[in-house]
């Protein structure tokens, strides 16, 4: 389903992290949508970190009117983890940013979620929605109304994978935060697209095009660097990359332009309950549960577009 309105209405819900600063800059850059609010989830780092570091990337990206919202700072039954051996204490350690210049809104960002989805609603209209941090925001929603998912045109996640963990052997760092989340969303009664780790892990940003943001001379580039030059750290470390992958900004393109995402109609059941393989998504390649498929799982992107697109989003600025 490819939406046909001419004015895009899309929420990010993300939880910032190195690569959700980056997402949140390609978001924000799109003249074809309104970037309705962030909305943020505790995951990367804490719920008051994230929120804090939102309005930290708006205000050095001059985009102090987005409104941001925190969220649920725990997931639904279980307690939070964190990623600071990934993205540092404050969630986007290594560049130097300035104080928020916007605090961010006095509303419960699934209380605010609820409304605008059931305003869209009732007028007969769509939001699309880029969910790349833990599902806990999205799915408090659903649980407490299912019928908004009627509202959500297309809900990209940044989440899960077909044959890999990054947290666990078996377990994407998003999903296995709150799994039982991820669980009611993935069964959620819309157009459900995961981008999971087989994809983010092909789209590798080269560490040597880090100094072709530095020469934009602007604020943001020289902040994109620094992330990244941060984020690369700890994917060398682990992974021996001379590159990072920006997991996040991958949901946003395909959500933006889902020509640059293959995917495939398959069964996605996540994982709740087990020693080893907790937070798994597991997908149903060959149909053999006879499931009917929930999710349209990406298996590649067009490397080339994803990262053009970025640059000319970035350089926008």
């Amino acid at each position: 389903m490819t939406p046909t309105s001419t004015s895009r209405r899309m929420i990010l819900d993300c939880d910032p992290g190195h690569d959700d600063a980056i997402a949140m800059l390609l978001a924000l850059a799109q003249p074809v949508w309104t970037v309705e609010g962030i909305s943020i989830v505790a995951g990367n780092t804490t719920l008051d970190n994230a929120v804090r570091a939102a309005g930290q990337v708006l205000t050095v990206a001059g985009q102090t009117h987005v409104p941001v919202r925190g969220g649920m700072a725990q997931p639904l039954v279980r307690p939070l983890r964190t990623a600071p051996n990934v993205h540092g204490e404050t969630g986007l350690d290594g560049p130097v940013l300035p104080e928020p210049a916007v605090a961010p809104v006095d509303e419960h960002s699934v209380d605010w979620m609820l409304r605008l989805l059931g305003e869209a609603r009732d007028a007969g209209e769509t939001v699309e929605v880029a969910a790349t941090g833990p599902l806990t925001n999205v799915a408090a929603v659903l649980r407490r109304d299912p019928t908004l998912a009627h509202a959500i045109e297309r809900l990209v996640v940044m989440g899960g994978a077909i044959n890999e963990g990054n947290t666990t052997p078996a377990a994407e760092f998003n999903v296995l935060v709150d799994p039982e989340a991820a669980s009611i969303v993935f069964d959620a009664d819309t157009e459900i697209v995961m981008v999971g780790l087989d994809v983010t892990h092909s789209a590798i940003f080269p560490g040597a095009r880090f100094d072709e943001l530095r020469a934009l001379n602007t604020p943001v580039g020289t902040m994109a660097a620094d992330l990244l030059d941060f984020f690369l750290r700890f994917h060398r470390q682990q992974y021996g990359l001379d590159g990072v992958p920006i997991h996040d900004a991958c949901a946003v393109a395909a959500l933006l332009r889902p020509e640059i995402l293959q995917t495939r109609h398959l069964r996605v059941d996540v994982e709740t309950a087990s020693t080893f393989c907790d937070g798994r998504t597991v997908v149903d390649l060959w149909g053999v549960t006879g499931r009917e498929p929930n999710v349209h799982v990406g298996t590649s992107i067009d490397v080339d577009a994803f990262t053009d697109l970025m640059m000319e989003s970035l350089a926008s600025y």
